[in-house]
């Protein structure tokens, strides 16, 4: 491609006629898109591998389990469609996050097209319901025309605990819950805005792109950099998602709370103070009711969550989460710290921008 880099007559725009140039702004929103599907998706991922090592080094310690077990806490990841999307996201997931090519599996109409992925180790084959019976987290990257069929034949395969993250922005959530008889969904939610700002690099490989700071910084969850906004009530799923994973395992509230102050709030900033000692951590009544909170015992598990319910309505997080800056502040750190980026108090999202996301 760098060959080709100023030949004019091969490039897209080669061609257009002038008064249709304005819609090429579309091609920066589309990967810009993309852009950011993919580096939300990888963070995800990297939270659920964090998650699950912990719960592997604990049972070691607590249990003294050998080592040459077989850690049954490895984070299986599967995509179902092996398109566009389904093509970078795998490229995506094997690098950043990164994801062993053995923990990764895809499913496909067209298997025979995904050569390049084979030769890396990684399972193609046709084949859903064995997809979703495997994989912890599966993504749906299909087509909306083909989604109905999908859900057919995965939605008695799909365990309680496995993570549908959706992809597929014609279907909205309350369909996709029916679709699939099934409440462990995460689906993000993007907004464009008029004023687009260019930065993505049409032509740029994501993984390449992820990699330059000011497209990463744009893509962290509270930015409107770059004109495309994330809806923040999937970070609450996020949350919400973490917690099922940990009553799966039937830890205690008080074990879990632990988990979500270790992964949440790993990465300080100066007014967090020395070692992060100042932080607010996490309590019960931030995810349940006070009242439920009153009545729950030091050692039993979280209530299992609805995730497609937490993304559509109010719960006890939403409100800590939208008014509290210096969670938001975290949040920004260890989404950037997780691509290996270290922001200064410059490069923070200002207040009002912060403030107008969460709406």
């Amino acid at each position: 491609m760098d060959m080709l880099e100023d030949l004019k007559s091969l490039q897209f725009e080669y061609g257009i006629q002038e008064e249709d140039r304005s819609w090429l702004y579309l091609l920066g929103r589309s990967h810009g898109l993309m852009i950011k599907a993919c580096a939300h998706a990888a963070f995800f991922c990297k939270l659920l591998r964090n998650l699950r090592e912990s719960f592997s080094k604990k049972s070691s310690q607590e249990k003294k389990i050998s080592e040459d077990i077989p850690d049954d806490d490895e984070l299986k990841v599967g995509i179902i469609g092996g398109g566009h999307l389904g093509k970078q996201l795998a490229h995506t997931l094997l690098q950043l996050v990164p994801i062993p090519a053995e923990s990764l599996r895809i499913s496909t109409r067209r298997p025979e097209a995904l050569g390049e992925f084979k030769k890396l180790g990684i399972q193609c084959f046709y084949r859903n319901s064995s997809l979703v019976q495997w994989a912890n987290v599966i993504f749906l990257c299909c087509l909306p025309s083909q989604l109905p069929n999908i859900c057919v034949e995965i939605q008695t395969s799909l365990e309680k605990a496995c993570i549908v993250y959706s992809f597929v922005a014609a279907i909205p959530i309350p369909r996709l819950k029916h679709l699939l008889n099934h409440t462990n969904i995460l689906r993000p939610q993007y907004q464009c805005v008029e004023d687009l700002d260019n930065i993505w690099g049409a032509n740029k490989e994501i993984t390449a792109a992820l990699q330059d700071p000011v497209i990463l910084q744009a893509t962290c969850p509270y930015s409107p950099a770059g004109g495309i906004i994330l809806n923040v009530k999937w970070l609450e799923g996020v949350f919400y998602a973490a917690i099922n994973t940990c009553t799966r395992k039937d830890m205690s509230h008080s074990q879990v709370l632990q988990l979500l102050n270790e992964l949440f709030l790993s990465v300080h900033f100066e007014t967090c103070g020395k070692d992060g000692a100042s932080c607010r951590k996490f309590q019960v009544q931030d995810f349940v009711s006070k009242a439920y909170a009153e009545n729950l015992s030091q050692k039993r598990p979280f209530p299992w969550f609805d995730l497609t319910a937490v993304q559509l309505k109010e719960t006890p997080f939403s409100q800590y989460l939208s008014n509290s800056t210096a969670l938001q502040d975290h949040l920004t750190h260890l989404y950037c710290d997780s691509f290996g980026i270290s922001l200064t108090k410059q490069q923070q999202p200002t207040e009002v921008s912060k403030g107008s996301l969460s709406q």
